[in-house]
């Protein structure tokens, strides 16, 4: 896992840096995003990973220009976004952590064609727009309802299309999974990683949800609460360390801590982080097993000859201040 970002030589400008930015709030609250830098390159999907209060929403307030950093740099599409944001306002949407906030119209249709209504875009192209971000997020039946009575999960889906109205190059997303079903979190999954494919959309997301990292990332920025980004990496290398993201209050995910256990016991079978991933390397390990006691095991008569056995493995000696035997880990 890096610990410093190392641009390329000749490399493109990245789409969003933000290096070392301190932010006083108005009750004296103090977050300096520093450590490292925060840099996003042209279609990556970069988690922000933290607990509540650690910045994650500070630094994406900073990326869209609601926030002027009171020293360090930040630079989105090359400029200072909270100067000049007019210049790439239709290039960026975003989704906020409460979609009350930002939903502003009565209907589904005059909230998604607010901005492009507002930027003097004339009416047919406004309803080819609407229409078209209406179908990419699944809510064209809802485009005639009064958005305050929808469920929270069609509401997130309106103020989503409503970034995407604009087709953005940039989509900035806090908290996007906050309060949403397993069935809701895995459709919303599954529609930023269709836009990032086919539209080669920009992702920045903020969470706290670490089942949904593996899903969602091409790179991961770890922050700990004040706003230090204290490890950058792919998903795999990040939760490799499970020591560092509970010093940084995240709690692991439970394949990352079982495998790592299992590893401790001389037990190696890699470090997956999804079931998919997980069954595949328990098969294969105890594939491997099972084939030198195939070899040395001799014929047996009776009604059993022939039938593949399981090799008897010796038991583990489990450390029960780390859950052995059933107890939990605290």
């Amino acid at each position: 896992m890096s610990r410093e970002t190392h641009p390329a030589a000749g490399a493109r400008e990245p789409v969003v840096k933000v290096s070392c930015v301190r932010h006083t709030y108005p009750d004296r609250t103090q977050v300096h995003l520093c450590g490292l830098d925060f840099v996003v390159e042209q279609g990556q999907r970069a988690v922000i990973l933290g607990p509540n209060g650690c910045g994650k929403s500070t630094l994406l307030f900073h990326i869209l220009g609601l926030l002027e950093p009171q020293e360090g740099e930040v630079a989105v599409f090359g400029v200072n976004p909270a100067r000049h944001f007019n210049r790439i306002r239709e290039r960026v949407g975003v989704l906020l952590q409460d979609v009350d906030e930002q939903i502003i119209a009565p209907t589904v249709w005059d909230d998604v064609s607010f901005s492009p209504r507002s930027y003097g875009y004339r009416d047919a192209e406004v309803d080819r727009m609407v229409e078209r971000a209406l179908e990419r997020v699944g809510i064209a039946h809802l485009r005639h309802k009064v958005c305050h009575y929808l469920s929270g999960g069609e509401k997130r889906k309106v103020a989503l299309a409503g970034a995407l109205v604009l087709e953005p190059e940039l989509l900035a997303l806090d908290e996007p999974f906050e309060g949403l079903d397993p069935a809701s979190r895995a459709d919303l999954v599954g529609l930023l990683n269709r836009l990032h494919d086919d539209q080669s959309v920009t992702l920045v997301i903020a969470t706290h949800d670490v089942n949904v990292v593996k899903a969602m990332a091409d790179v991961v920025y770890v922050l700990v609460r004040g706003g230090e980004i204290v490890a950058q990496g792919t998903p795999e290398e990040v939760f490799r360390e499970p020591a560092l993201l509970r010093s940084s209050n995240i709690e692991p995910p439970v394949l990352a801590e079982l495998f790592q256990r299992l590893e401790e016991l001389g037990v190696s079978l890699g470090r997956p982080l999804s079931i998919e991933e997980a069954a595949r390397a328990v098969l294969e390990w105890g594939a491997r097993r099972a084939r030198p006691a195939a070899q040395t095991s001799e014929p047996t008569a009776g009604p059993a000859a022939g039938k593949e056995r399981w090799p008897v493995q010796p038991s583990l000696p489990l450390d029960p201040t780390r859950g052995g035997g059933g107890g939990q880990e605290r």
